[in-house]
């Protein structure tokens, strides 16, 4: 039967250590002497006090999750988190549509970075740095940062890495899942903070270096320009580019690495794909695009970056890539689909996955020519077993059968079909900029509300991978029955 009591006592947990986490954004209002403060003041307490309740009325219970209180835990604690998330942006003002403030708070936690506020540097620093801070916090994952300094889940918690961590298969590095998260985080926060420091060596101001550091491990995008990156000198652009880069690289590499493991991690499949891939769009759409820009050492930089955050779906951005040829403009679309390496913070379908989709189709045009051969697909020098390669072609199947779904819904606005494509495809793959009016240099803005909400379902679906969103929509999952 489904452990309900299990599943709101980690909500009530949730809902107190988001009331810790919005004390930040809140003491910075209050360094900038910023009324915005009160906002989070009060998102503060109704989080915390509705925690408590949850807590109190959840405490006896089997702490022992399954699968199916996996998928509802991690689907309903980023529901939860989007709505408490959204409330400083609509409370203080700055974003005066609920609607709004709760696209601005989904695309924040999914990293997606696609927003809805035309001037973004009107907004003031407590509500610059939440924004952020929500690509920091969703990056790992929301019940990541639970399982590693927030709780005593000791049984069967990898159900929530993997229903939350995105990429076709999520192990353990230590036999505990608390152990691993805590590994996974100390790495992540040792590259926010390099990068930080690496940024402020460059003349970026602190507030920015770290809203900015915060957007680029996140893999998110949000900053404090309303042009992105692109008013920054080369070295900060340079830093942030491979920082994103870095970002996208599945971090149980750097485990390795830090272990004195390094070989093993350079001999990646994903990791050397995930590279080479980068290497070839960047340089062929330097090629493309070299009469437009007067020096090579700027063609190659803006290629670079562009090519990186859009890979890794950052969505940060130096130029409006809206104004490349078509060809570069086709490398950036299908960069939006594949995305990052899996178990790193960016989107997409995950290297891994396509590299293992593409094995398989060859494995089945060999098995056409050859009908008495047998073959087996293997990755990372291992063969994946049939269920993987299962799990692969039915994930790739419903996910292009909601993004169909999407699509029809988004092509009822006004715009036109590039417009409709691209935003779908931004969205579900968490990327955040798209072509024509939805380009990396405009917001969101003027989409209408029911386009809002069904991408903010599409980040939320695109996020956690379909599936826990889709069991916790269904009634049979919440079935207390056998």
């Amino acid at each position: 039967m489904m452990n309900s009591k299990l599943v709101f006592g980690v909500i009530g947990r949730l809902l107190e250590i988001l009331a810790a986490i919005l004390l930040l954004p809140m003491l910075v209002s209050v360094i900038y002497r910023e009324n915005t403060f009160i906002s989070f003041l009060v998102t503060a307490l109704i989080s915390l006090v509705t925690g408590i309740v949850l807590h109190i009325l959840c405490r006896k219970h089997d702490r022992t999750i399954y699968a199916k209180e996996g998928f509802l835990i991690v689907a309903l604690s980023w529901l939860v988190s989007s709505f408490i998330g959204s409330l400083p942006f609509f409370l203080s003002g700055e974003v005066p549509s609920y609607i709004d403030a709760l696209f601005e708070s989904v695309s924040g936690f999914t990293t997606t970075g696609a927003s809805v506020i035309p001037d973004v540097e009107a907004l003031s620093h407590g509500i610059l740095f939440w924004r952020s801070f929500t690509h920091w916090i969703g990056g790992m994952g929301v019940l990541v940062f639970i399982i590693a300094f927030a709780t005593n889940f000791t049984e069967r918690s990898i159900h929530i890495l993997r229903a939350e961590m995105a990429g076709p298969v999520v192990g353990k590095l230590m036999p505990r899942a608390k152990d691993t998260t805590k590994i996974l985080y100390i790495i992540y926060i040792v590259m926010t903070v390099v990068q930080i420091i690496m940024l402020w060596a460059g003349g970026m101001n602190f507030f920015e270096s770290v809203v900015h550091s915060l957007g680029t491990a996140g893999t998110g995008g949000f900053g404090t320009k309303s042009d992105s990156i692109a008013g920054y000198s080369p070295y900060i652009q340079w830093v942030i580019g491979v920082f994103m880069l870095l970002f996208g690289v599945n971090f149980n590499l750097y485990y390795l690495i830090c272990t004195k493991h390094g070989k093993f991690a350079l001999k990646s499949t994903e990791l050397w794909v995930y590279i080479c891939m980068i290497i070839i769009a960047t340089s062929a759409i330097a090629i493309n695009i070299s009469p437009m820009y007067s020096s090579l050492s700027e063609t190659i930089r803006t290629s670079f970056f562009n090519v990186t955050s859009i890979t890794t779906t950052t969505g940060y951005s130096t130029a409006d890539f809206n104004l490349w040829p078509t060809f570069s403009k086709g490398i950036i679309f299908v960069l939006m689909f594949i995305g990052g390496c899996a178990g790193s913070t960016a989107g997409g379908l995950k290297v891994s996955r396509v590299v293992i989709l593409f094995k398989m189709i060859a494995r089945e045009v060999r098995h056409l020519i050859h009908p008495r051969s047998i073959s087996t697909v293997r990755f990372e020098g291992k063969e994946v077993e049939e269920h993987t390669q299962r799990n692969i072609a039915n994930y790739f199947a419903v996910y292009m059968m909601f993004l169909v779904g999407l699509l029809f819904i988004v092509s009822l606005e006004p715009f036109d079909f590039e417009t409709a494509v691209s935003v779908t495809v931004t969205c579900f793959n968490n990327v955040g900029p798209g072509f024509s009016f939805a380009g990396p240099m405009a917001s969101y803005s003027e989409f209408s509300n029911l386009s809002k909400i069904v991408l903010s379902l599409a980040m939320l679906m695109g996020r956690l991978e379909i599936f826990p969103i889709v069991i916790f929509m269904f009634p049979s999952s919440w079935n207390r029955k056998k």
